[in-house]
């Protein structure tokens, strides 16, 4: 069991999402091979910060027979929706994590699947009919489906592909079609390990990095509300990072909170399609981006290694639980204040 860490210093970054609203991160993680009795991981470093993450792995191919596998990186699901919108780095691309993948120091291009999905069911054919776009947000969907026959509309509402979107934006009210589906997306290509060699295998992006202005879990002075539970629970948070926020938590001149979130989300669990179903030698280390920032995540064994920076080492690593990184940024008041908070160490969980 993962034991509980709070690392706490203080934080100016940019505000990541809009005043009173709140943007969701996606989770995100690291490659998935085809199972395999014969590859095992040698070595994985992980690096995490708010603007890449970078995966630098070892595989060993301890068989007597070359092995021909399919390595996959399944991109965050994407659902459309009128209600919610998530944190997109590159929000018009395909590759909308700027995934860059190299093996052995050479760059690959790898092949990138795309599905729509729709309560469940796969519709990338009735979008490719319609020449409407996979990706769900942005004017392109927008407009393609403005352009569907009425007939075609109603089956794909019937059907849950898309909603009706009902607003006024200052010239009256609006109707408009609005995309309800799921992206899924997996990059993908085919490797070759060869018998009893190592191969090294690279891959970085940008992480989708949600947010709020002000917390989800801190109002009035005190940590209550519906969120409360949660994030003590998924980011480990203890009495010593509370005092941290409970000290810096307050509103500026112009009524602004002093504290806005950035939440990061990575799969760790996805991890295991391999011989021993461990990692030989696992090293996460994490940058919280601003030596003021207060982080709070779950760990063992954490080591602060730099004004920004921590790490954790495991031998025979086994991923039990996802990673939750919690990042909260002070405003204007925080810093005209005393906003200094050591790093701190946190009780077991």
């Amino acid at each position: 069991m993962l034991r509980h860490v709070l690392l706490a210093s203080l934080v100016t970054a940019s505000a990541p999402a809009l005043a009173n609203d709140s943007i969701a991160e996606l989770g995100t993680g690291g490659l998935i091979l085809s199972r395999t009795d014969a590859i095992i991981m040698e070595k994985e470093d992980l690096f995490i910060s708010q603007e890449k993450v970078t995966v630098d792995y070892v595989f060993r191919n301890q068989s007597e027979k070359d092995v021909d596998t399919i390595v996959a990186f399944p991109m965050p699901d994407i659902a459309g929706s009128p209600y919610e919108m998530p944190a997109i780095p590159k929000d018009q691309d395909d590759n909308f994590l700027g995934f860059e993948v190299s093996v052995d120091g050479q760059a690959i291009k790898p092949e990138l699947e795309h599905k729509a999905v729709a309560v469940g069911i796969d519709v990338s054919d009735d979008l490719k009919a319609q020449n409407v776009p996979f990706y769900p947000f942005g004017q392109a969907a927008v407009k393609a489906l403005e352009a569907l026959p009425q007939d075609v509309a109603d089956d794909w509402l019937d059907r849950g592909i898309i909603v009706i979107d009902e607003f006024d934006d200052g010239s009256g009210m609006k109707s408009v079609r609005t995309p309800y589906w799921q992206l899924r997306s997996t990059y993908w290509w085919r490797a070759k390990f060869p018998a009893g060699k190592s191969v090294k295998v690279a891959h970085s992006y940008q992480p989708s990095v949600g947010g709020s202005v002000g917390l989800g879990f801190f109002n009035d002075g005190k940590f209550q509300g519906d969120d409360y539970a949660d994030y003590k629970q998924r980011y480990c948070m203890d009495d010593a990072f509370e005092r941290a926020v409970a000290k810096n938590a307050k509103e500026n001149a112009d009524g602004y909170p002093s504290l806005s979130e950035n939440r990061i989300a990575y799969i760790l669990k996805t991890g295991g399609n391999w011989a021993t179903g461990t990692i030989g030698k696992f090293t996460l280390t994490i940058d919280k981006g601003d030596a003021k920032n207060l982080i709070s995540f779950c760990g063992n064994g954490v080591e602060k290694i730099g004004p920004t920076t921590f790490r954790i080492t495991a031998e025979d690593f086994y991923p039990e639980r996802d990673l939750d990184i919690l990042i909260l940024s002070p405003g204007q008041a925080a810093e005209d204040g005393d906003s200094s908070a050591p790093a701190q160490g946190g009780s077991g969980n």
